[in-house]
């Protein structure tokens, strides 16, 4: 009982546990490794249909009438490219390879899009779906506009184009975010018996991000583990995403507080797609810096663990 008890009250703390054991068990158990190299790609690749049936279930509880644009919206935009130019800055000015990689690495971090499994803690969290939505919406827009600014000053030899970042950002957009919330106003138009019936199940979008973050947590320690550095820059790479996971959260619920909305703020410049920042980091940047978005990954869903525990246990968000 305590500890199914346990496993509810800290389900991401369980789900990042859960991912990392598996990796190492399939990974260094001589028996188990063939499995593991066989199931491991087709559990990455289930992702997107996971995260796709997740967000739509989310969406299903969504009003047309609640997606409106708001100031926050616009102005966590602007310190996302305040951060992401000051890394920039920095990186260039850096004399050493490895205090450039160390700017790269606070780069990707802070350039990273918004998860789009947000609105699924958001609501969790007694946020507002549809705002956190609009918000995913023109964030994206953003990123296409941003990356290719910004990834060729951050590393000369970067070859992306305007047009290569934006239909990378149009696809994932489509697929992950927009069919979802289509067939979500769709179905709450001809099948309200149906939306009625989802509302009672409150979490099975939650658990279904869950299990995702397993699958996304092992992909996160593969590539920490075969990481060729050590020392004290592996250290730096571990507490850097540390401290721009609390300044992101911190700034981002500064923010929307402001504006009545400090839960969705928070989630929306804290909570990072660290899939894509592993996957543009190894393209385009130095790819040892992918450490710092895996083990961001880490941090934002254990700062998420605390405000779920928080929120369960009090009724509220202290911070």
């Amino acid at each position: 009982m305590r500890i199914a008890k346990f496993i509810k009250d800290w389900t991401l703390l369980c789900a990042i546990g859960f991912g990392s054991i598996v990796y190492w068990v399939f990974t260094h158990v001589d028996v188990l490794v063939p499995f593991g190299d066989f199931a491991g790609p087709r559990l990455v690749a289930l992702l997107p249909v996971n995260l796709f049936v997740m967000l739509y279930v989310t969406f299903c509880k969504i009003r047309m009438d609640d997606l409106t644009p708001r100031k926050w919206h616009f102005i966590l935009q602007g310190i996302r490219t305040f951060l992401a130019a000051a890394s920039v800055i920095a990186a260039n000015l850096c004399t050493t390879s490895t205090g450039k990689l160390l700017w790269e690495s606070v780069f990707i971090c802070a350039i990273c899009p918004t998860a789009a499994a947000a609105p699924v803690i958001v609501e969790k969290l007694g946020g507002s779906i549809a705002s956190l939505t609009v918000y995913l919406l023109i964030a994206n827009c953003f990123t296409s506009v941003i990356i290719p600014l910004f990834f060729p000053l951050m590393e000369k030899s970067a070859d992306i184009t305007f047009v290569m970042a934006a239909w990378l950002v149009l696809k994932r957009v489509l697929t992950v975010l927009v069919v979802p919330l289509a067939l979500a106003l769709l179905t709450r138009r001809c099948l309200p018996g149906f939306i009625a019936w989802l509302k009672t199940k409150r979490n099975i979008a939650f658990y279904i991000w869950s299990f995702n973050l397993s699958i996304i947590m092992g992909l996160a320690m593969q590539h920490i583990v075969r990481a060729p550095v050590s020392g004290w820059v592996l250290v730096a790479l571990c507490i850097i995403p540390l401290l721009l996971a609390v300044v992101q959260f911190s700034v981002g619920k500064l923010v929307g507080h402001y504006y009545g909305d400090s839960i969705g703020a928070g989630q929306a410049l804290g909570q990072k797609n660290t899939v894509v920042g592993i996957w543009l980091t190894l393209s385009f940047l130095n790819p040892y810096a992918a450490i710092a978005p895996c083990v961001y990954v880490i941090w934002q869903n254990l700062i998420n663990a605390i405000q779920l525990y928080y929120k369960e246990k009090h009724g509220y968000l202290k911070w």
